[in-house]
């Protein structure tokens, strides 16, 4: 089965791999993820991220002085049918301290989960294999649907 087989339709959490892979166009990654990009942009899910995503793609392309891709990862994140992105509230803070306090998660990642939770996702799409476990979010590891 695929990634979109196994997600569905709804709200689905994405980390910030996803996002890189996309606007990037990884070659081994691409495939997995585009027709989830492609839903959401027909209106038939909701990509849900925390707004940590936006500073995590823009370092590389600011460092590189690439003020294209820039745009094109803000515009993305900004302007997308079918992307939300979750700001970083106290609310958001608490939830992903909870988060902290009762798994091994890091910071940043307690943030892009955090975001998916409050977004009533049942389903985070993500690459990192640190990312725990969780009742009611089902982690789905990218790497897992390549070939």
């Amino acid at each position: 089965m695929g990634l979109m087989e196994d997600v569905g339709h709804g709200a689905i959490g994405v980390d910030t791999a996803a996002f890189i892979y996309f606007i990037e166009e990884d070659a081994r990654f691409l495939p997995i993820i585009e027709p989830l990009f492609r839903e959401a942009d027909r209106g038939r899910c909701t990509l849900v991220t925390s707004a940590l995503t936006l500073l995590e793609v823009l370092v590389v392309p600011y460092r590189a002085g690439n003020r294209l891709l820039a745009e094109r990862y803000e515009s993305l994140l900004t302007r997308s049918r079918g992307i939300r992105v979750v700001d970083i509230s106290r609310d958001q803070l608490r939830v992903a301290a909870q988060l902290r306090a009762t798994t091994s998660i890091k910071t940043p990642d307690a943030l892009q989960v955090a975001a998916a939770l409050s977004g009533e996702c049942a389903n985070f799409v993500t690459n990192d294999r640190r990312i725990p476990a969780l009742p009611g979010l089902k982690v789905r590891l990218l790497g897992a649907y390549a070939s």
